[in-house]
């Protein structure tokens, strides 16, 4: 049995990330919903305005990868998978990895479901998928699901507490970014290049949903915000692979 299908058996045996899931695709698909509805009925909405909710889904997404880890710290069940494969840079690359396409699933599944509960609301030309920035749109959200979902797992290895990961992750993710832009001089430059910014570039562009926050002002390119994303997410799961091999586990 190969370790991607060992850790997605363990993934799946447990009820958390079955309840993150659904918790994570209501989220994104409602916020959807609800900003629609609410819209005045002459105001414009468009694709991006349906995927004003994914951030709240991603943090849901990087609970549910941390705990894939930290809870195998809490009952010492890393111990038996460490000494079954010794190698334990391969063990944590195959958790990231199913950890992380269950993640992009997720997000296109989200993504999807909040446009097409968008278009059934407000039906009109602007919620048409009729060009690649549109499909980027809500395509692209799955893609920031899958390496969010790495550096949680990578954020879970270096703690190995849920609390703290948790606290850290959902923290840092919802607040601790928009905060940065609150220094003096340096917060604004600083946040340019804070990881969910730039994820957020990649998503949308140099524009913004006509019902939503305003755009990111990352700055780089849309292409290059996604491999500056990825980029830390490889990065960050490298260093924690890197400490896990050196202390015990």
């Amino acid at each position: 049995m190969t370790l991607l299908a060992v850790e997605r058996i363990k993934l799946f045996t447990t009820r958390s990330p079955w309840w993150c899931a659904l918790i994570a695709i209501v989220l994104t698909a409602g916020f959807a919903a609800l900003v629609a509805g609410a819209a005045p009925s002459e105001a414009q909405i468009d694709v991006a305005t349906t995927q004003f909710g994914y951030q709240f889904g991603v943090a849901v997404i990087m609970v549910l990868a941390a705990l894939s880890v930290t809870t195998e710290y809490r009952f010492g069940t890393i111990r038996t998978t460490f000494q079954a494969v010794p190698n334990r840079g391969s063990v944590l690359v195959a958790k990231a990895v199913v950890v992380g396409l269950m993640a992009l699933v997720i997000g296109e599944i989200g993504a999807f479901a909040a446009w097409a509960l968008g278009y059934a609301i407000r039906p009109s030309d602007a919620m048409a998928l009729d060009t690649s920035a549109e499909w980027l749109n809500v395509a692209g959200v799955g893609v920031i699901f899958a390496f969010a979902a790495v550096i949680a797992v990578a954020i879970g290895i270096l703690i190995r507490h849920s609390a703290g990961a948790i606290a850290l992750l959902l923290i840092y993710s919802l607040a601790v970014e928009n905060l940065v832009q609150l220094i003096p001089t340096v917060g604004p430059k600083i946040h340019k290049w804070m990881p969910f910014n730039v994820a957020d570039k990649f998503l949308h562009g140099s524009g913004a949903a006509q019902a939503g926050p305003p755009p990111s002002d990352a700055v780089l390119s849309q292409g290059w915000s996604i491999v500056y994303f990825a980029g830390i997410a490889i990065v960050l799961l490298a260093v924690a692979i890197g400490v896990a091999k050196k202390r015990d586990a």
